[in-house]
Parts: C-alpha cells; structure tokens; sequence
C-alpha cells in the first residue's frame, strides 16, 4: 500500500470514528429527549425513543450549520489540526461518554468533545493554537444554557399554573399528556439540530486538514451532513436507559405538566444557542429546565443531592475528556 492510499485510510477510519461517536452522544443523550415523556408515562420507552429518533432527523431541514461552523473552524487555528489531533480528542469524548454512561452519569458529549479537541492541540501545539472566543463562547453556556433552562422552565410553569388554575387535575393531565408530545417533538429536534452538528464540525475539521476539502468552503459536503444527523438518530432509537432513569425520576417527580414546561424551555434554550452557533450540552439544558420545574413546586421537590452530582461532572467534563484526548494523541502518534 503507498502513502496516499495508507493516508486515505486513516481518513477513513476517523469519519467512521466520528459517526461512531455521533451515534454515541445519541445513545448516549437520549434520556435528554426522552426523559420526561417516559417517567410521565405519555409514551412507552420504545415509542419514545423512535419519536425522538424522527425528530432528530427531522432537524437537518430546521438549523443552519452555525454550530458546524463554530466547531470546524472556530475554536483551533488553522494549519494546527492533524490526523493525530482528530484521533484524541474522538478517542477522548468517547472513553468519557462510556465511562459516564456507565455508571448512569448525565454528563454532555457536546463538552466532551471540545475538551477532546482541546486536550490534543495543547498536547501538540500547547494553548496559543486554540482561538479564545471558540472556546469562552462554549465555556459561558456550560454556565448559562442551565440557567437559561431554569428560568425558561420555571416561567413555564408558572405560566401554565395561571393559565389553568381554576381546571380540575384531571383535566390538566389530559390535556398535557397531548401537549407534552409537541413539546418533546421540540426539544428532540433542537437535540439533533445543535449535537449533530457536533460531530459535522469534526469530520469538516478533517477534512480541510487533509486536503480534502477547501478551507473556503461555507459547507461542509452532504454526505457529512446527511451521515452525521442519521447517525444520531440511530443512537436515540437504540437509546441511553440508564440515564433515562436519573433524569426522568431522581431530579424531581414530574407529571405531564412539568415535563411540557420542562421540555418547551429547554427547546427554546436549544434553538437561541443553535441560532447563535454555539455548542451546547442538551444534558445541562434540560437539567436546568427539570430543576426549573421542580423549583416552582417547592424547593424540596428537587433532590439538591443527584443535581449536585450531575454538576460535579459538568465541571470535570473537559478536563477529563481533555487528559484522555492528550493521552490518545500521543498513542495515535505511535500508530499511524
């Protein structure tokens, strides 16, 4: 086999690694979409995973590739990204993922893979290679995409509290168990919108590295787009369920009302960070918008113990996902 053929494999063998990890964070990230419209009961785990699965596909013909574009072109200066760098910080998000998959953890795929990125450019070329406003941009929502979540999923709720006080329970949990399936259809979609794009960014960053395709180009080719968003799909169909249950029951208890509320705000949160290009973590969104929802009811309503954990691995999301990316980008080194 000669360079360029050699060369071409390994290219190869990244997008394939790239779409393994998009259908990951779907598998991974389910529980984000499907969470609340389980533990209602509205839908049983099966239907809602492959409702959720449309409406992740359903979201190439929705966003602009803003978030692609953050990704593939805003956070590392170019010229740095190579095979190797492409290798670790895939091989990083995804030990990260399983790690936290495994023991149940809501953690973000979508932080796991900028501090993949991040970890192995620093390993290869050190911090001033990163470019600041990529990376702060991403860093500000790990903080404000929960908050945001809150407040738009509290709002909700009291909103929808006003509008129907003087309907029966009854009443209201019919009514919502229908609304609730729009709501969760919205944030499914702003799931596959803003995390498909994700790994589109990744596969973009290969690709103009590698020669493949022209640093000018405003898109990346169809066949990345049209890849990744199935990819992500067939993770959600497969579903995360142990996640489903620490985001569906051991928040908060919810009925059909507060997973409408919690869905719509952490759907609105989605699509004003998608507008704006920025890639957030639908785990941290929707974990806010829970705990919104809860909030509203009485400060007890929410176990502070579970969430508390969850924003332990918030903060330990990039750093880790980065020392695994660092660690991989000098195995890669010895590979290929």
């Amino acid at each position: 086999m000669d360079t360029a053929q050699a060369a071409l494999g390994v290219v190869i063998m990244l997008v394939v690694l790239a779409l393994a990890f998009d259908f990951m964070n779907g598998f991974h990230d389910a529980a984000n979409s499907i969470a609340t419209v389980v533990s209602t009961g509205v839908l049983k785990p099966t239907t809602a995973v492959a409702f959720a699965a449309f409406f992740n596909l359903l979201a190439i013909a929705v966003f602009h590739l803003s978030v692609a574009a953050t990704v593939g072109k805003g956070i590392v200066e170019p010229g740095v990204v190579d095979v190797h760098v492409v290798f670790g910080a895939l091989v990083g998000a995804i030990i990260w993922n399983v790690i936290t998959w495994y023991y149940g953890i809501p953690s973000s795929s979508s932080h796991a893979l900028i501090g993949g990125i991040v970890g192995a450019v620093m390993a290869k070329a050190g911090s001033g290679s990163l470019i600041g406003a990529g990376i702060w941009k991403t860093v500000v929502f790990i903080f404000l995409s929960p908050a945001l979540g809150f407040v738009l999923g509290s709002l909700m709720m009291v909103l929808v509290a006003n509008i129907f006080r003087r309907a029966t329970p009854a009443k209201v949990d019919r009514w919502f168990r229908r609304l609730q399936l729009a709501s969760a259809g919205a944030y499914s979609l702003g799931h596959g919108g803003n995390d498909s794009q994700k790994t589109i960014g990744i596969i973009w960053m290969l690709l103009i590295a590698t020669g493949h395709v022209a640093a000018g180009d405003k898109t990346p080719p169809s066949w990345v787009i049209l890849g990744c968003y199935t990819a992500m799909g067939l993770g959600t169909l497969f579903g995360g369920w142990r996640i489903v249950k620490t985001m569906g029951q051991k928040i908060t208890k919810l009925k059909p009302v507060g997973g409408f509320c919690a869905e719509t705000g952490g759907a609105l949160t989605l699509f004003i960070a998608t507008a704006l290009g920025v890639p957030v973590s639908t785990t941290h969104t929707i974990t806010g918008a829970i705990v919104g929802v809860g909030a509203t009811q009485r400060a007890s309503a929410v176990r502070w113990g579970v969430a508390g954990n969850i924003i332990w691995a918030w903060v330990l999301t990039i750093p880790a996902s980065a020392f695994m990316a660092a660690i991989a980008y000098w195995i890669s080194g010895q590979l290929f």
